[in-house]
């Protein structure tokens, strides 16, 4: 079997995002479950689809694209503000768009009213981490905007938080966008305004009581491939958090000093590494490099340290272990490196799915943790 690759089981991504949906759904809250990390996978996409998923959400046109010829059928969101030279194709594969320019809505307008088309849209909503966001103070002059562009639908408010600065979602800053949206909930709606609250990060703050108020949907994509929430990396109680891992080959086994020799300047990647000696060590490289992975999301199995990587090379100390050449090694992976892994062309994937599907989480039964 092709080496590296990513081996992902469905069964516990299924169980993740069944656990998810249900837990939240308990309190009021939908999940748009964010494809970006596997780049739309319409395998990957079905299964949290099959677990109770109907939004999905991606930051490619190119992602939702794809999903469309495959013939997933949902809700989808960009959920990164359209580029608008790709306004026509954001109309025509999502309905509903992440927008902070009036600029761009303009164009998204445009596009729909050539279509023949409505399009969703969900305005951001800056909240202290410095990415993407309108500042509150001029959110009502937008929302009066955008309710009278032709061909567009104002949806409701989002924010996002944790992705740029690290600002953690609290009962401040989620009052705050619910406050906000609650201004523009009129009788004129048809339907409930979405107030998309933000990522998986907001998962620690409502599943220890936090104040939902008017947050009625999330983004979730790392808690469900990974079974963590971002912040702190912690497991999610119930969640399985081995549902993907990579897999590399052994390409060289030997014993080698720890401690490298000769007038030392910078590596390859402009830095100059602290080596200690620890004497003669087993030192294992595997086939991958950080042209294809960020090594520093890696984790490998207990007795081996990751040393260093370039380019192709991931260089280990084995420790007591003798480790084969042509022998392969299994890492998990953080969502960092998956994203990496997952984009490159010599990265292959294999899908597991031995059809077993877990019950999601019922009231207060709390599912095993598989680490």
């Amino acid at each position: 079997m092709s080496t590296p690759r990513l081996q992902i089981d469905l069964d516990k991504i299924f169980h993740n995002a069944a656990t998810l949906v249900t837990r939240l759904k308990a309190i009021g809250v939908s999940v748009t479950a964010v494809t970006k990390g596997f780049l739309g996978a319409p395998q990957i996409a079905q299964t949290m689809l099959s677990a109770g998923i109907t939004s999905l959400g991606d930051s490619r046109i190119e992602n939702i694209e794809r999903m469309r010829r495959s013939g997933i059928d949902a809700q989808m969101v960009l959920i990164r503000a359209p580029l608008i030279s790709q306004a026509d194709r954001v109309v025509a594969a999502a309905d509903i768009s992440l927008n902070t320019e009036l600029k761009t809505l303009t164009a998204l307008s445009v596009a729909a009213s050539r279509a023949c088309k409505t399009h969703g849209v969900l305005l951001m909503v800056e909240l202290g981490d410095l990415r993407e966001g309108i500042m509150p103070p001029d959110v009502g002059s937008i929302v009066q905007s955008v309710r009278k562009l032709p061909g567009i639908r104002f949806m409701g408010l989002g924010s996002n938080l944790a992705c740029r600065s690290g600002v953690s979602p609290d009962n401040r800053n989620m009052a705050e966008l619910s406050n906000l949206a609650s201004r523009f909930t009129t009788s004129e709606c048809s339907t409930l305004l979405t107030v998309s609250g933000g990522n998986s990060s907001n998962l620690d703050w409502i599943f220890a009581g936090g104040e939902i108020g008017g947050i009625n949907n999330l983004r979730l994509g790392e808690a469900i491939l990974f079974g963590r929430e971002p912040l702190r990396r912690t497991p999610i109680s119930g969640l399985h958090t081995n549902a993907i891992s990579l897999i590399a080959e052994v390409i060289e086994s030997k014993s080698k000093p720890s401690k490298p020799w000769g007038t030392l300047a910078q590596s390859a990647f402009n830095d100059a590494p602290v080596r200690y000696d620890q004497g003669d060590i087993n030192q294992v490289i595997v086939a991958i490099g950080r042209q294809d992975v960020d090594h520093d999301g890696l984790t490998p199995p207990d007795g081996i340290n990751i040393l260093d990587a370039s380019s192709d090379h991931l260089v280990l100390n084995a420790g007591k272990r003798k480790i084969s050449v042509g022998s392969s090694i299994s890492f998990q992976l953080n969502y960092s490196a998956f994203l990496r892994a997952m984009t490159s062309p010599h990265v292959g994937q294999k899908l597991i799915e031995k059809g077993v599907k877990a019950l999601p989480y019922q009231g207060v039964t709390v599912l095993p943790h598989a680490a």
